[in-house]
């Protein structure tokens, strides 16, 4: 098990946090809500235990919006710079990979290729929406 700690934060820095020991999955992410939430073609995703994510400053500092009860992205009032996304039905948290720039990113996975505006040819699993084990179909697709 990794211990390392990895540091990251907002845009202007308002709000700080940490990642501790290894994420439970990494990955892209094409869903529409994730494209227009990061307004860019994909999102890149690390998913951890609550418990590995502490907020270290600025915890006053986050907003919050949910479009569904599925996903509570959170976002610094200051710089509109965000943060990671709370998935209580996983019981995980997405920090968003750019927010922790020393963190060794290594996606193993694509997720809600269905939707995908960008097709990549990485030879990384497409699933149709999320596998099995997060409540998803679990159906690949090809590249």
């Amino acid at each position: 098990m990794n211990s390392a700690i990895y540091s990251g934060s907002c845009f202007c820095g308002a709000v700080q946090l940490t990642v501790s020991g290894e994420p439970v999955a990494m990955g892209y992410c094409h869903c529409e809500s994730c494209r227009r939430w990061s307004a860019g073609p994909v999102n890149a995703f690390t998913l951890w235990d609550p418990d590995s994510v502490q907020i270290t400053q600025g915890a006053d500092n986050i907003g919050t919006y949910n479009k569904t009860e599925n996903s509570y992205r959170k976002w610094c009032k200051t710089c509109g710079g965000h943060i990671l996304t709370e998935h209580p039905g996983m019981g995980l948290i997405d920090v968003y990979a750019a927010v922790i720039p020393g963190f060794p990113y290594q996606p193993g996975i694509h997720v809600h290729y269905q939707e995908t505006k960008l097709r990549i040819k990485d030879g990384l699993p497409k699933q149709k929406d999320v596998p099995k084990e997060m409540g998803g179909l679990g159906e690949s697709l090809a590249e």
